[in-house]
């Protein structure tokens, strides 16, 4: 039962991370696209009277900021990338260089669970009689580091820049209708709020937490958010 338990151990927390990281790309995709062109459509209909100019805007900045949020996605993933492989280099070297220190390393880590005499001594040896399980043991329990999937850092600025695209149409879509610009806007702000909702109450399916508490906080940081930035579009337009 004692050679089991590192083994359970590491899938459920590689399943679990690499879902965790897809859901949190979304949900920062999403909520950024709510904001930002929600605050500057909402600062422009306040400039002009024109539904057309209101949405022309909106969808520029949409897509350059899909295509920023998608960018900066990338650097990120290529980042924790090139950590990844540099740290696991230097454990390949430590290994090789001082395995007896990176033994008692490993006895540590597993008598910090609770393991003591001879069931500790199975785990450790479990451990480190193969090199790359041992790599890998040391790479996610001592540095907390998971390998990144194949194809991580485009998935994630693919995710990131149509979630931020999908979240951004939402605002949007009110001024294409055949309304008054004003009409429009109170339209977008009811949307907008009640898709910042939704996207709390979905939030709180992976991180926890009381459903309706999750969804209020993600609604009233993006609104503060957005009428932050808000205030900056009428003060521009006002000075213009």
């Amino acid at each position: 039962m004692a050679r089991e338990r590192p083994v359970r151990t590491r899938l459920h927390t590689e399943e679990h991370t690499h879902e965790g990281v897809s859901v949190r790309d979304i949900i920062l995709g999403v909520s950024d696209g709510l904001t930002v062109p929600f605050a500057l459509a909402a600062g422009l209909s306040g400039a002009v009277q024109s539904n057309f100019i209101v949405f022309l805007a909106g969808v520029a900045e949409m897509l350059a900021g899909g295509i920023a949020m998608g960018l900066g996605g990338y650097l990120s993933e290529k980042s924790h990338a090139e950590i990844y492989r540099k740290e696991h280099e230097r454990e390949h070297y430590e290994i090789e260089r001082v395995p007896e220190q990176e033994k008692r390393e490993v006895r540590d880590i597993w008598k910090a669970r609770g393991y003591r005499g001879e069931e500790l001594e199975q785990l450790v040896e479990a451990v480190i009689k193969d090199r790359q399980r041992w790599v890998d043991f040391m790479m996610r329990e001592e540095l907390g580091l998971v390998e990144p999937a194949v194809g991580a850092a485009l998935k994630t600025s693919l995710t990131i820049g149509l979630s931020y695209v999908a979240g951004a149409l939402v605002p949007l879509f009110p001024f294409v209708l055949p309304i008054a610009v004003h009409q429009a806007l109170l339209l977008s702000t009811a949307t907008t709020l009640t898709t910042l909702l939704l996207v709390g109450i979905f939030k709180s399916r992976y991180t926890g937490g009381t459903w309706w508490r999750n969804g209020l906080e993600t609604m009233f940081i993006g609104a503060a958010a957005a009428g932050a930035a808000y205030v900056l579009v009428r003060l521009l337009a006002h000075g213009g």
